[in-house]
């Protein structure tokens, strides 16, 4: 496979930006390589510089759950653009979208948009803290709240990535106040809470954590935080910037059937474009300026152009059109069948493996199964799963460059797309 304009962008990059990169797991220094450039994408295929196309099962890291470059959200952003791109004021498809997400989670009775998933969960932490008048927060290991100080303790995603849950610049009296603790272990929660309870303001967790690869959450396990956290005025954050929309129109907290506090979104609603919403009880966001003393503000908040996309994209979801099938049990159909079809090579290759799914996310974990959290994750062979991701992609096939991502299905990914999948599945299991 041809990568010379790819190599010579690579080259010019790294000369321009840390490590070549605007986000370190672009690097591909997990996998070993070089990074490939992107000239285009279309449905369920990215073009690079080239012209090698390749069948994506990143999909810009879960937003692109239509797949790129999807009609309608291209044509809802021309639309707007003809009327100005920000106003730096308030608008109605603030509105619009802010009705829109209350109505799929009922839990966000008040919500504000914002830039990011980092900084709805920021946000979150801040207001949590705020409200309850207490400094710790609880969060679990391998799940990644974004690049917030208070956050980027035992995080999973690029940071573990790179072997360093922890980052530099954190100041250590900031990070004292974060504790981890290791996921689906209520014993451990139990006992932060025996020694803490008084001052924990927030349990923040991914319901179902999705970087450091996929996990799902032991049966109760959700409830028993809902239970403690609520005996112990704590308030209960789900960052569903990764679940929220992808593994149920109402996110985990519709699967599970729970009400958290506040809860963080991103990705989906703004259909490719940078967004983040955070939201819960109105009593809590009343707290927020201008009505109360915590302050978050943003120049960017609602953009128009990203919201007339978010509100695209929620719309194909939830109303396609006429004759098209259902997203989500299209999206079902074709992750079982990889699922089942990954197992199925991997086995038949003699290569221990372990394959995690929810919804149109998953996880193809190196090493047996099952991983219930980061310790378990920990254990995958990387370099196999290096070997493997390599192979995968000179067929043509485009996973995330980390054992501990998350890979993601889109509504137009096709059954040939899942058979063209496998098959190359099968090769790379036999060279990894």
């Amino acid at each position: 496979m041809n990568r010379e304009a790819s190599r010579k962008f690579f080259s010019e990059a790294i000369e321009l930006m840390p490590g070549g990169v605007n986000s370190p797991v672009r690097a591909f220094r997990a996998v070993g390589g070089q990074p490939f450039f992107v000239k285009r994408a279309r449905g369920a295929r990215l073009v690079d510089a080239d012209d090698n196309e390749f069948l994506d099962y990143v999909c810009t890291w879960g937003p692109n759950i239509l797949g790129h470059a999807h009609p309608a959200i291209l044509r809802a952003v021309s639309e707007r653009l003809e009327d100005g791109l920000s106003f730096g004021a308030c608008h109605p498809l603030e509105i619009e979208m802010a009705k829109a997400i209350r109505t799929l989670v009922p839990s966000m009775e008040k919500l504000r948009m914002c830039n990011s998933g980092t900084e709805a969960a920021m946000s979150c932490v801040r207001l949590a803290r705020g409200f309850t008048g207490r400094e710790r927060i609880v969060k679990f290991e391998g799940c990644y709240h974004g690049h917030g100080d208070s956050l980027l303790v035992k995080a999973g995603s690029g940071a573990l990535t790179f072997g360093q849950p922890d980052s530099a610049g954190v100041p250590a009296a900031l990070a004292a106040l974060t504790i981890s603790l290791p996921f689906n272990d209520p014993d451990a929660v139990r006992a932060a809470f025996r020694e803490r309870g008084r001052e924990i303001a927030a349990i923040i967790l991914e319901p179902i954590p999705a970087n450091a690869g996929l996990y799902p959450p032991a049966p109760g396990w959700l409830e028993f935080l809902r239970e403690i956290t609520r005996a112990h005025g704590a308030l209960l954050i789900f960052d569903e910037v990764m679940s929220g929309f992808r593994v149920a129109p109402g996110g985990a907290q519709q699967v599970y059937g729970l009400r958290p506090d506040l809860t963080a979104l991103g990705k989906v609603i703004g259909g490719g474009l940078p967004v983040g919403a955070f939201g819960g009880r109105t009593e809590i966001m009343d707290r927020l300026a201008p009505l109360g003393p915590v302050y978050q503000a943003g120049t960017l908040s609602g953009n128009p152009i990203a919201l007339a996309a978010g509100l695209a994209n929620l719309r194909g979801l939830l109303s396609p059109p006429a004759g098209a099938p259902d997203p989500y049990a299209h999206m079902e159909k074709l992750g079982a069948a990889l699922e089942d079809g990954l197992r199925t090579a991997a086995r038949r290759a003699k290569r221990p493996c372990c394959v995690q799914r929810a919804g149109s996310m998953f996880c193809v974990y190196f090493r047996e199964g099952p991983v219930c959290n980061l310790a378990d994750a920990k254990l995958s062979d990387t370099a196999a799963f290096s070997r493997w991701f390599s192979a995968m992609l000179e067929r043509g096939i485009n996973f995330a460059p980390s054992q501990f991502e998350a890979g993601f299905l889109c509504a137009a990914h096709t059954e040939a797309d899942i058979e063209a999948t496998l098959a190359a599945a099968a090769e790379a299991f036999r060279a990894a």
